[in-house]
């Protein structure tokens, strides 16, 4: 391994040995999370550049699936949709492209969740702002504290990274540890059945049913 690579190894193995009580915080977010989108709620996501597609991973891996099978739950990347982000950045600049689409789609008990390596992208700081005002819970995942984002959202995991590509590859290590919790606290295996419904069965004894998304 070269000196740049030994770095860099170094940098993130520091960062991650020093996570301590932020894993217990994005577990707990996971778990959170799964009891929000099993009653019916969505998430939101957003980020910019490197941010941006950790954003979009953490709503593939709910949408999709993590590990195990599972219904799809609902979760939305707001700069996924070119068309929406061009037409709203062109008619009232990029600093609402995020905040106009949560007015749009984000309902109260929903989440959102934003992702930045420096905390001080105004766009997504008007849309954390945007989503408490609608009553949506606002998590973020940023950089070193202190940070704007962090200090407006409902509760932030702060990574204290030398750089900017440390933080996001913590992040991305933080999106993966919330989805592992998501499964565990669904603690689900979903049969198909053969009319391609999906059902839900808990590991808990005695426990309900989660309500299937999307029916009575």
């Amino acid at each position: 391994m070269t000196p740049l690579g030994r770095a860099h190894v170094a940098a993130l193995v520091s960062v991650l040995e020093q996570l301590g009580p932020k894993v217990e915080t994005a577990e707990r977010w996971g778990t959170e999370l799964a009891g929000i989108l099993a009653g019916g709620a969505r998430l939101l996501t957003a980020g910019n550049g490197g941010s941006a597609a950790h954003a979009q991973h953490l709503t593939a891996e709910l949408v999709g699936r993590y590990r195990d099978e599972r219904v799809p739950l609902s979760a939305v990347t707001l700069h996924a949709d070119l068309s929406t982000v061009t037409a709203v950045s062109n008619d009232y600049g990029y600093d609402e492209v995020f905040a106009r689409q949560v007015r749009a789609h984000g309902r109260t008990g929903d989440v959102l969740v934003l992702l930045s390596t420096s905390g001080a992208s105004r766009n997504l700081l008007r849309a954390a702002d945007d989503g408490r005002r609608s009553g949506l819970r606002v998590w973020a995942l940023t950089g070193p504290e202190p940070n704007p984002l962090a200090s407006v959202v409902d509760e932030a995991i702060a990574v204290d990274a030398p750089s900017a590509a440390c933080a996001q590859e913590v992040h991305q290590v933080i999106v993966h540890l919330l989805c592992a919790a998501v499964d565990a606290a669904l603690g689900v295996n979903a049969e198909l059945h053969r009319d391609g419904s999906d059902r839900i069965r808990h590991a808990t004894p005695g426990a309900d049913a989660l309500p299937r998304l999307g029916q009575d």
